[in-house]
């Protein structure tokens, strides 16, 4: 069986483990996929510029970053959620400061990964949250976890917000100290996709989503995956168990009411400027059921 390619990027954290876990069983060889996995430690700016770039069919990407991203004119569009729960984004500051409260820092730089990605823009809903003024927020391009490791500890930036759990390791050795938790008012994570690649490998994404689904769907109840995630990206099993049971996986689209509250928030701090249908945002695919092969 001739099989069909398809370059899928992702964050190299604990939500994306299912599909590592597909592709050592090959379960996409099964249906007669080439999954091609790329970990992409810069995050969702970093893959929305791979999807207009055609350098990625697919990514496995922040909600409000492929929204904002797609409404700015990137030939892609959604095919389901992936993660349906919050992602709770931890505000970290050095761990030599001695401020400990979110609002002694308005002044302060704030550490990104790209302009576009999470960290950019949960850095407006903080700053929405205590009132300041969005228009002077001040950035520092950092590119990946390491090196906002390195901008906070030569003080080159005094803030940064990524995924809470990701985290935990830093702020137990005190190279962070976390000032506080911001939960996103909308589902994590979806699954999006060049429109060119929906066109020529609509079959074959169906396919992508029929086992992504499966595992997902039995993921939280594989024997000692605890102890497994938390090797795995070195974190502590209490932080890890915490994490599963605040985190729903989901093989639902992406909802009105989802695309109305980013569109609220967004256009309230300045970064969305354009109104947009969920039409206009979205692809259903076919459903592919046939019972993959043992």
């Amino acid at each position: 069986m001739k099989k069909t390619t398809i370059r899928i990027g992702g964050v190299p954290e604990h939500f994306n483990l299912p599909w590592h876990l597909a592709i050592e069983d090959k379960a996409f060889e099964k249906v007669g996929l080439d999954l091609q996995w790329q970990d992409i430690p810069e995050g969702t700016g970093r893959m929305s510029k791979m999807l207009r770039d055609n350098e990625l069919d697919v990514a496995c990407i922040l909600t409000d970053g492929i929204v904002k991203d797609i409404i700015a004119g990137n030939p892609s569009k959604i095919l389901q959620v992936y993660v349906q729960t919050p992602l709770l984004w931890g505000v970290h500051a050095p761990g030599t400061l001695e401020a400990n409260n979110t609002r002694q820092l308005e002044d302060g730089k704030i550490a990104i990964s790209r302009y576009g990605s999470g960290s950019h823009l949960m850095s407006y809903l903080m700053a929405k949250k205590h009132g300041w003024d969005t228009t002077e927020l001040d950035f520092e391009l950092v590119h990946t976890l390491d090196g906002a490791v390195e901008a906070l500890s030569n003080n080159k930036a005094q803030l940064f917000l990524w995924e809470r759990y990701m985290t935990q390791p830093l702020v137990d050795g005190g190279v962070f100290k976390r000032l506080e938790t911001i939960a996103t008012p909308w589902p994590s994570f979806v699954i999006a996709a060049r429109e060119e690649s929906i066109k020529e490998k609509e079959e074959a994404l169906s396919k992508m989503l029929y086992v992504i689904n499966t595992y997902t769907a039995d993921f939280k109840l594989i024997p000692s995956i605890d102890r497994t995630i938390a090797a795995h990206y070195d974190l502590q099993v209490g932080d890890v168990q915490q994490w599963m049971l605040r985190t729903e996986y989901s093989d639902d689209q992406l909802w009105d009411t989802t695309v109305d509250t980013i569109l609220e928030e967004f256009t309230a701090v300045g970064i969305i400027d354009k109104e947009v249908k969920l039409e206009e945002l979205i692809k259903d695919l076919p459903k592919y059921e046939q019972e993959m092969e043992d």
